[in-house]
């Protein structure tokens, strides 16, 4: 589409402009525009071709015992109930003492990709020789890091194929979440080899696949804190260990299982100024790291407890990236009480497992719908144009009628204020 030649350099009352003039939006489509901006500047720094900021409701995560730290957690989601779960998982595991979490290590792996490899073993063999050479390549092409008591910690050397090397370098970043420093060591190293074993190099690139960033949550649930209604709370403690078992099985199930998992935790990281995109891609592949995709919690029934555990790959910043610039995520790091990247993975590998556990318990008793479809009828009435004082009204009679599309929600709505009026 012409116009756009150059977008990113126009300014960002110019790019609003092109939109109007293509008639792409009308005036007061771009007025809302204008009017969701705090500070087009930090857009601009942010992303490119910046129009306006598109804001997601953020809500707090309650009843949190960590360790023995209470927390509120800032959780940032558009899905109804998200929230609601995660407080009410929390509040279980609260009741029965609390989270206990332990982390392993804090280093992110990256890798120089080495091509057109002939007699791959032999190449091996040379490059251990150097393996504290590279060490040494690595930490000079970032000598700051070492001030701070990081820097490259190991390098690993994989076969990938006859012609493919993985050189796999572990760095401790400290507090930043390492991307640019990470690829900056890889340059230099991949530099090094091409240069010592004249050897072509594919590419040099960190993983998001952080298997030495492990965090860990347990806890332990007396299964009479689960009863409801008529079902016991050592019944409904076997059905969740058994759903947990099912999601190591099957891998229809282990997806929806993590999904529910992930809920919690990208709302956290999110709001913690983290790249979710990140967290996600590598806890997925951790839950597949056997070779079969499978669910990350595990429950079990020991005794008279229900015992949850979890671990995942959190490879978090605390400083850097879009955390320093962005002044809710300050607010955020303040309301979480924290003040290290360490303390960061502590917490969200706990709301991941309290929405785990929230899920599984409304799954093997009243089903999943039942808080859930409450919090969607607030959105459905909201979207059919109910105010906020015909809200819970309209609402009530959603829930009563069978019928709970937008259709029905209009003439519910129409109904409701003929009998007000």
């Amino acid at each position: 589409m012409s116009g756009f030649k150059k977008y990113y350099q126009k300014t960002w009352n110019e790019r609003l402009q092109v939109l109007e003039e293509k008639h792409l939006l009308n005036v007061n489509e771009i007025t809302y525009l204008r009017e969701l901006v705090s500070a087009n500047s930090l857009g601009d720094t942010v992303i490119e071709n910046f129009i306006t900021e598109y804001s997601l409701p953020e809500g707090l995560g309650l009843n949190y015992l960590i360790d023995g730290q209470e927390y509120v957690i800032p959780m940032v989601t558009e899905e109804p109930s998200v929230v609601a779960a995660s407080c009410h998982g929390a509040k279980i595991i609260k009741a029965a003492g609390g989270f206990k979490t332990k982390l392993v290590e804090r280093l992110m792996i990256g890798q120089v990709l080495l091509e057109n490899v002939v007699e791959a073993e032999k190449l091996i063999a040379k490059l251990e020789d150097y393996t504290a050479q590279m060490l040494k390549v690595a930490n000079d092409a970032h000598p700051s890091i070492l001030k701070r008591g990081g820097g490259a910690r190991w390098i690993r050397l994989r076969i990938l194929d006859h012609d493919l090397i993985s050189v796999d370098l572990a760095v401790d970043v400290k507090q930043a979440m390492g991307a640019n420093m990470l690829n900056t060591m890889l340059e230099a190293v991949a530099n090094f080899i091409q240069r010592k074993f004249n050897q072509d190099i594919l590419m040099s690139i960190l993983s998001n696949y952080a298997t030495s960033c492990l965090a860990t949550a347990q806890c332990e649930i007396p299964v009479d804190k689960l009863a409801k209604g008529n079902i016991s709370g050592l019944q409904v403690a076997k059905k969740i260990a058994q759903a947990s078992r099912v999601a190591q099985l099957d891998v229809y199930r282990a997806a929806t299982h993590n999904k529910g998992i992930m809920n919690g935790v990208d709302a956290v990281v999110l709001a913690s100024g983290n790249d979710w995109r990140a967290i996600e891609a590598g806890i997925h592949a951790y839950a597949a790291r056997d070779g079969q995709y499978r669910g990350l919690s595990n429950w079990k029934v020991e005794a008279d407890k229900l015992i949850g555990e979890m671990t995942l790959p959190l490879p978090l910043g605390f400083v850097g990236g879009s955390i320093g610039i962005v002044p809710l995520v300050k607010i955020n790091h303040k309301l979480l009480q924290i003040n290290n990247a360490e303390h960061l993975e502590r917490i969200v590998v706990c709301v991941g497992l309290a929405q785990n556990l929230a899920a599984l318990n409304a799954l093997v008793t009243e089903g999943i719908q039942k808080g859930h479809m409450h919090l969607q009828m607030k959105s459905l009435a909201v979207t059919v144009g109910a105010k906020l004082t015909e809200i819970n009204m309209l609402v009530n009679l959603l829930e009563k009628d069978k019928v709970r599309d937008s259709a029905n929600a209009k003439k519910l709505l129409e109904q409701l204020r003929k009998k007000e009026n």
